[in-house]
């Protein structure tokens, strides 16, 4: 394991070299078409009337370079030594493609969530309301001007030239990949949050569990417990909310908590290009519309305010007391979480 730093930079990033196979490109690959059918279900069972935000137009622009990268991949394979406006393509640029696509995934984690952050606290505080289109006019520009900005800075940094320039001396079965360390706090941040947050409202994280029941309603599967604060359809308190988030955030996203939980425990080191993925980004963006309901619970109005858009937890339904008439008979309000 070699570690790649520079003086002028304030980031740390590993260079892991590893003796592959003599079909490695055909395993990078796979890899790749994995990590693609894998974006395609993501997106294929998110809801679909959801508002449009930042993270959205990210995850459709991730896909596409993933599929921009296969794409590279298939055709230096197939014709292995060829000349395309007077540059000269072998096996070589496979690697070179894949590892200047890591460095730039590497580096992508913080800027996307801070975005993401600003985005979701400038819709939840109104304080800037643009039209329809503009709207997405903006977002598209904005997902633009991060990719630009990543890509130049992985290109014009020296320490990164240097190592990718190093890999001249590579033969072609040996291909370097990279490990972000971007990845690496923002995961064990928001594992160490999660755990902060279950600790503290353990009881009333237990409590709701037990009362948990599932049933089908209006064609969906949900999750129904009773709903303890009569018919309000605000929340006055965090700890009051604390627990209710914690449900309704692990009720979808426990499997992928527990493997980021192992993953971080066995210290086991992703590619970049592998680790910034779909399902990972709607992963973070539930957490984050999670955090701005719980930093802005005295503002929370359901029956009135748009929320923000996720397309896999419905927390509008987390907590509006509704009564399902033929539901098991049940007469007292309940919370409702569409799975």
């Amino acid at each position: 394991m070699t570690a790649l730093t520079s003086e002028n930079c304030s980031f740390q990033y590993q260079l892991h070299q590893t003796n592959q196979p003599l079909d490695g490109n055909c395993l990078l690959f796979l890899i790749t078409l994995g990590k693609i059918l894998l974006n395609i279900l993501t997106l294929g069972m998110r809801r679909k009337n959801t508002h449009q935000n930042f993270m959205e137009y990210f995850c459709i622009s991730l896909a596409f370079t993933d599929l921009l990268l296969l794409v590279n991949i298939s055709i230096i394979s197939y014709f292995r030594d060829f000349v395309l406006l007077g540059i000269r393509f072998t096996k070589y640029h496979i690697c070179l493609f894949t590892q200047i696509i890591s460095f730039t995934y590497g580096f992508l984690h913080y800027p996307v969530f801070l975005t993401a952050c600003i985005d979701y606290y400038l819709n939840f505080s109104k304080a800037t309301k643009l039209p329809f289109k503009c709207q997405k006019v903006f977002y598209f520009f904005a997902v633009i001007l991060i990719w630009i900005s990543v890509l130049t800075y992985v290109l014009g940094d020296p320490a990164i030239y240097q190592s990718l320039k190093a890999q001249n001396v590579y033969s072609y079965h040996q291909c370097p990949f990279y490990i972000s360390i971007q990845s690496y706090w923002l995961s064990s941040s928001m594992v160490m949050i999660l755990f902060m947050a279950f600790i503290t409202s353990w009881s009333e994280v237990i409590t709701l569990v037990q009362a948990v029941r599932i049933t089908s309603y209006m064609n969906e599967t949900i999750l129904y417990f009773p709903f303890s604060s009569h018919s309000s359809y605000t929340v006055s308190s965090k700890k009051t909310l604390l627990p209710k988030l914690i449900v309704c955030f692990l009720g979808t996203w426990l499997p992928f908590v527990l493997l980021q939980i192992i993953i971080l425990l066995l210290k086991v080191q992703i590619p970049a290009y592998i680790e910034m993925n779909i399902p990972w980004l709607y992963f973070v963006n539930s957490f984050l519309i999670a955090t701005v309901f719980w930093f802005n619970c005295h503002k929370l109005n359901f029956r009135n305010m748009a929320l923000p858009a996720d397309p896999f937890v419905n927390w509008k339904c987390c907590f509006i007391p509704l009564t399902i008439h033929n539901l098991e008979q049940i007469e007292k309000p309940i919370s409702v979480i569409i799975c």
